[in-house]
C-alpha cells in the first residue's frame, strides 16, 4: 500500500520538480540526458519511452503514437518544445529518432502479428495450401506426401490427418513461423524434428512449434520483448525479426527438452512453463539478445 502511495506522489508531484531542478542545474532536459548518457539499446529506449509517457506535454506523449513517416517532424517539434539546440546537442535528433522508431515500430509489429494470428487457415486458399506443402517438403524432402489428407502429417508432429485443425489457436501465424524456421534454418529444423521423433524423448514437432508461437505472441503482447528488440534492431522492428525470435525459441526449447530428459510427453506443460520462466528471466537483463548462434541461410 505504501509503495502505491509513494509511486503516486512521485509520478504526480515529485518527479516534475526533480526534473525541473536538474534542468536548472545542467541546462538539459530529461530526454537530452537520456540520449547522451546511455548507449543505443534497451536501457536508452526504455527510459525515453517512460519519459515521453510520463510527460505532461501533449506533444511528447503524442510522439508514442506518431506514424513512422511523421517521426522526423515529430522530433523537430519535441526539440522546439524542450528548447533543444542542435548546436549544443548534435546527436540528440538522431538518437531520439531511433528511439521513436523502435517504440512505435514495436507497437506496429504487434498489430501485424495480431492480424496474422487472427487469419484463419483455409484449405480453399491456394497460398495457405502452398505454404503447408512447402513445410512438408522442407522437412521431409525424400518422402512424397501421398495425399493432402493423410496420417503422414503425424510424422512432422500434427495431431490429425488434416493439419488445418491444428492452426485454430494461432491462425496463419503458427504456419508462417514453422515455415520460416524450416526455410531459413533447414538443417537445424530437421535436427529438431529428429529429436522430436525420438522413441523416448519425442514430442509433436508441429504442435509444440505452434505452442511456441503462442509463447512468442504472448511475450510480444505483454511488452516483455521490448528489451530484446530494442537491443537487436536499431530502427523499426519488423515481422522477420519476430520470426527470428520464434526460431530462437524453437531451437532453444529443443535443446532444453533433450537436456531435461522428461519422463513423458505428459509432462510437457510443466517443462514448457519452466522454459518460459527461463526466457522471461533472460528478458529482465537490459542487455538481452535472444538470437540464434547459428547462421541463417538468408
Amino acid at each position: 500500500m505504501l509503495g502505491y502511495i509513494w509511486q503516486y506522489v512521485y509520478t504526480s508531484f515529485l518527479r516534475y520538480w526533480l526534473k525541473w531542478l536538474i534542468r536548472q542545474a545542467t541546462g538539459t532536459c530529461e530526454l537530452q540526458r537520456i540520449c547522451s548518457g546511455n548507449k543505443p539499446g534497451a536501457t536508452r529506449t526504455t527510459k525515453a519511452e517512460y519519459s515521453l509517457k510520463s510527460s505532461k506535454n501533449k506533444v511528447l506523449r503524442g510522439a508514442l503514437e506518431t506514424r513512422k513517416d511523421h517521426l522526423e517532424q515529430c522530433v523537430d517539434q519535441i526539440m522546439k518544445e524542450k528548447n533543444v539546440k542542435p548546436q549544443k546537442s548534435p546527436m540528440f535528433k538522431d538518437s531520439l529518432h531511433i528511439c521513436l522508431l523502435q517504440i512505435t515500430g514495436y507497437n506496429s509489429l504487434y498489430m501485424t502479428v495480431e492480424d496474422l494470428r487472427k487469419e484463419v487457415f483455409s484449405s480453399e486458399n491456394q497460398e495457405h495450401e502452398a505454404m503447408l506443402l512447402k513445410l512438408w517438403n522442407l522437412l521431409m524432402p525424400k518422402v512424397k506426401l501421398e495425399s493432402r489428407v493423410t496420417k503422414q502429417w503425424g510424422d512432422i508432429g500434427f495431431q490429425g490427418d488434416d493439419p488445418k485443425t491444428d492452426f485454430r489457436g494461432m491462425g496463419l501465424l503458427g504456419l508462417i513461423n514453422l515455415v520460416f524456421f524450416s526455410e531459413n534454418y533447414t538443417e537445424e529444423a530437421r535436427q529438431v524434428l529428429s529429436h522430436a521423433n525420438h522413441p523416448k524423448l519425442g514430442y509433436s514437432y508441429a504442435i509444440v512449434g505452434i505452442n511456441l508461437t503462442e509463447m512468442a505472441y504472448s511475450l510480444l503482447k505483454s511488452g516483455a520483448l521490448k528489451p530484446h528488440f530494442y537491443n537487436t534492431v536499431l530502427g523499426t522492428p519488423e515481422l522477420r525479426h519476430f520470426h527470428q525470435l520464434y526460431c530462437y525459441l524453437a531451437y532453444e526449447f529443443d535443446k532444453f527438452w533433450v537436456a531435461e530428459e522428461p519422463e513423458s510427453i505428459m509432462e510437457f506443460n510443466q517443462y514448457r512453463e519452466k522454459f518460459h520462466n527461463i526466457v522471461k528471466t533472460h528478458l529482465q537483463d537490459p542487455d538481452v539478445s535472444l538470437t540464434l548462434s547459428v547462421r541463417s541461410k538468408n
